[in-house]
């Protein structure tokens, strides 16, 4: 199965480390991030567990609910949870989803063939409170995620759901913001924008970024 952006994120029953999960229950009204790992005690899933750990806060001010993924089954993630709180220097405060039968891992297509027959790859799907999938990242096994960057996707997601703005290259919080070309009423674009905008080109208009 293929999943494309603006999708209802797919539901499903599946065991984890925190019990048994219905996804789109668990997510509730939250945005969530799900995240996929190719097996249990490996090195660089253990960093990445151990920061996402360390975002709590962060997530929490967002909204945002983390749940991660491995085909291993529960006993192996509550002693992996060990070894990654000791390592780490964290405490593990989210789910992570045991998909030994691969159900999660067939509905997400998150088991490629050309990298491994039996593994899940190293993906990562942004779900909004409406359960549809804003953004899909793929890393390579050999490539840690950068989970700011993640924390800028879904800043510039939360503005841009709110305002009629896009968020330009290597945007971060509190930078100018671009209008969106289909915004022409003056008037509209001075109730909208009351700091005032600037017109680089007809198309390229910049400003303030407004309140979130």
């Amino acid at each position: 199965m293929s999943i494309r952006l603006g999708d209802i994120a797919p539901d499903f029953e599946q065991d984890s480390s925190a019990g048994r999960i219905r996804f789109h229950e668990w997510l509730g009204d939250s945005w969530g991030i799900l995240f996929s790992h190719p097996a249990d005690f490996t090195p660089v899933c253990t960093t990445e567990l151990g920061f996402t750990a360390k975002l709590k806060d962060q997530f929490a001010q967002r909204g945002v609910k983390a749940i991660a993924l491995s085909v291993d089954p529960v006993e192996s993630h509550l002693k992996w949870i060990e070894d990654i709180n000791e390592t780490q220097d964290t405490q593990v405060n989210f789910p992570i989803l045991a998909d030994a039968d691969r159900k999660v891992s067939d509905l997400y297509d998150l088991i490629h063939p050309n990298a491994s027959d039996t593994l899940t790859v190293r993906s990562l799907f942004i779900i909004d409170p409406a359960k549809k999938v804003r953004l899909i990242i793929t890393y390579p096994a050999s490539t840690g995620r950068n989970f700011h960057e993640i924390l800028r996707v879904i800043d510039s997601l939360q503005l841009t759901d709110s305002h009629k703005v896009a968020t330009p290259a290597n945007w971060q919080d509190g930078d100018e913001v671009v209008i969106v070309p289909s915004l022409k009423d003056e008037a509209e674009l001075q109730q909208r924008f009351p700091k005032g905008y600037r017109a680089v080109k007809p198309y390229l208009r910049l400003t303030p970024q407004p309140n979130r």
